[in-house]
C-alpha cells in the first residue's frame, strides 16, 4: 500500500475551512434552541424533547451520507457533493426557523413550524459537517492526522465563537432583543441570517480549492482492490467487525455526548436563574426582560467555552500519554458543570465555561483520531465514520428523552442538571482507561 504524502499547512487548512461557516450554523442552533423554543411558548420540562430531533436527524442522516458517498464518483469528488447540498439546504432554513413566530401562526402551528425547521436544520448541517470528518480521513496520512483534526478543532471554535457572540453584538450595536409574545426577537434573527451567509461562502471556498483522489488513486493508498465493490456492505457486517477502539471510545462519548446535551438545554434556564433572579418556575419566565438578556449572556459563555477550548487544544499535544490527556479534559469539564450550578455572577461564570472548554477540546480532536488510525486498512471509512457519529446522536437522544424526567427528580430545578451533567463527565472520564491505543495500521 503506497502511504499518503505529507500536506502542507494550507492544504490541511483548506480541507477544513468550510468548516467554519457549518459550526457557526451549528453554535446558532445549540445557543438558541431552547431560547427560541421557550420564547414561543414550551414548557421547561418539555424543552429536553425539542432537542431529540437534532442527534436523532444526526444518526439517520450521517451514515447514509457516508455510505453513499464511499459509493459516490463524481468530477467534483465523492464527499464534496453532499458537503454543497447539506450547505445550501441549511442556508435556506437558517433563513426561516427563527421566524416561526413571526408569520401570524397560532402558537400550536408555531411550534410545528419550528419542529420541522429544527429538522430540516439538523439534517442539512449534518449533510455538511459529516464530508469534513471523512476527507481527512481519505486526504491525510496518519502522522498527520493529530494536526488535521486540530486544525478542524480550531475552525470549529472560531465558528463557534462567532455563531455565540452574535445575538449579543447585535444587541449591541442597536437591533431589538425584545420582541411580542412569542416572537423570536431580531437579534436572533439576523444573527441567523448572517451566519446563513458565511456558511454558504465558507463552502463555496472549500468546494473551489480541495481535488479529491480519484477511484484509482484512492485505491492504491487505503489498500483497497476494489473501490467500488468494496464499497457494497451491509452496515450491520460493518459493525461486527469494527475494530475493538470503534466501540470503545464509543462508550466514552456516550457519557461526554450526554452531558453536553443537558448544557445546552438548561444553560438558558440556569443562568438566568442564577445570574439574573429570574423564577423560572413561573409561567410568564421567558417574557422577562432578564430572560433574553440571560440568553444573549449564554452566548457569551458558550464563546468563552469555545474560547476555552482553542487553548487547551494547544495544550493537549504536550501530554505524552493521550488517555490521560483526554481522561483529564474530561475531569476538567466535570468541574465546570458542577461548579456552573452554584454560580451568580455573570463574569466569575467564566471559570465553569473555561473547564468545560478543555472537554470540549478532547471530545472534538480526540475520538476521531483514535477510530480513523483504528480503521486503516479496513476501507468503507466514509460509512465507519458515520456510523461512529451514533456515538454522538444516541446519547443525546437518551439524554433529551428523559431530560424532562431527569429535571423533575431534581426539584425542577434547571441549575441542578449541570450537576448531573458533570457526573456523567466523570463516568466518561473513567471510561477512557479501556482503550487501547492503535499504533499501527493493522487490525485488531
Amino acid at each position: 500500500m503506497k502511504q499518503k504524502p505529507n500536506l502542507s499547512f494550507w492544504q490541511l487548512w483548506n480541507l477544513s475551512f468550510g468548516f467554519f461557516g457549518v459550526q457557526i450554523a451549528y453554535a446558532l442552533q445549540s445557543a438558541n434552541i431552547s431560547r427560541i423554543f421557550a420564547t414561543l411558548g414550551a414548557d421547561p420540562h418539555n424543552l429536553s424533547y425539542f432537542w431529540i430531533l437534532p442527534p436523532l436527524m444526526g444518526i439517520v442522516v450521517q451514515p447514509i451520507v457516508g455510505s453513499l458517498s464511499d459509493m459516490t464518483w463524481t468530477r467534483f469528488g465523492r464527499r464534496i457533493p453532499y458537503l454543497f447540498i447539506g450547505a445550501a439546504m441549511a442556508v435556506l432554513v437558517m433563513c426561516l426557523l427563527p421566524n416561526a413566530g413571526s408569520l401570524g401562526m397560532a402558537v400550536s402551528t408555531a411550534m410545528v413550524f419550528g419542529l420541522v425547521s429544527l429538522m430540516f436544520l439538523d439534517t442539512s448541517i449534518n449533510m455538511a459537517m459529516q464530508p469534513f470528518k471523512m476527507l481527512v480521513g481519505d486526504m491525510v496520512n496518519e502522522k498527520q492526522k493529530t494536526l488535521a483534526y486540530s486544525i478542524q478543532s480550531f475552525l470549529c471554535n472560531a465558528g463557534s465563537i462567532a455563531g455565540y457572540v452574535f445575538p449579543f453584538f447585535f444587541t449591541f450595536i442597536g437591533i431589538s432583543n425584545q420582541a411580542p409574545s412569542g416572537v423570536v426577537p431580531d437579534s436572533v434573527v439576523y444573527s441567523f441570517y448572517i451566519g446563513a451567509a458565511i456558511l454558504i461562502l465558507c463552502v463555496f471556498y472549500t468546494t473551489a480549492k480541495v481535488k479529491e483522489m480519484p477511484p484509482k488513486e484512492y485505491a492504491e493508498y487505503h489498500s483497497v482492490k476494489n473501490v467500488e465493490e468494496n464499497s457494497k456492505a451491509n452496515l450491520f457486517t460493518l459493525l461486527k467487525n469494527a475494530p475493538s477502539t470503534f466501540w470503545k471510545v464509543a462508550l466514552v462519548q456516550f457519557f461526554s455526548w450526554f452531558a453536553f446535551m443537558y448544557m445546552w438545554t438548561y444553560t438558558n434556564g440556569t443562568i438566568a436563574a442564577n445570574c439574573w433572579g429570574v423564577d423560572m418556575l413561573s409561567h410568564d419566565a421567558t417574557m422577562t426582560e432578564g430572560y433574553q438578556e440571560a440568553g444573549n449572556w449564554v452566548g457569551i459563555l458558550f464563546a468563552v467555552q469555545a474560547i476555552g477550548s482553542v487553548l487547551w487544544a494547544m495544550v493537549l499535544p504536550q501530554f505524552k500519554n493521550a488517555k490521560l490527556a483526554y481522561a483529564f479534559s474530561l475531569v476538567l469539564g466535570a468541574i465546570g458543570f458542577i461548579l456552573a450550578a452554584f454560580i451568580h455572577d455573570q463574569y466569575v461564570m467564566f471559570v465553569p465555561f473555561l473547564l468545560i472548554g478543555c472537554a470540549w477540546a478532547a471530545m472534538l480532536a480526540m475520538p476521531f483520531t483514535l477510530v480513523t488510525n483504528a480503521l486503516e486498512g479496513y476501507g468503507h471509512m466514509g460509512t465507519y465514520l458515520g456510523l461512529f457519529n451514533g456515538s454522538i446522536c444516541i446519547p443525546q437522544i437518551i439524554a433529551a428523552a428523559i431530560g424532562g424526567l431527569v429535571l423533575q427528580l431534581v426539584g425542577s430545578i434547571q441549575s441542578n442538571m449541570m450537576i448531573v451533567a458533570g457526573v456523567s463527565l466523570i463516568l466518561g472520564a473513567l471510561s477512557v482507561s479501556i482503550i487501547k491505543l492503535h499504533h499501527s495500521a493493522t487490525k485488531e
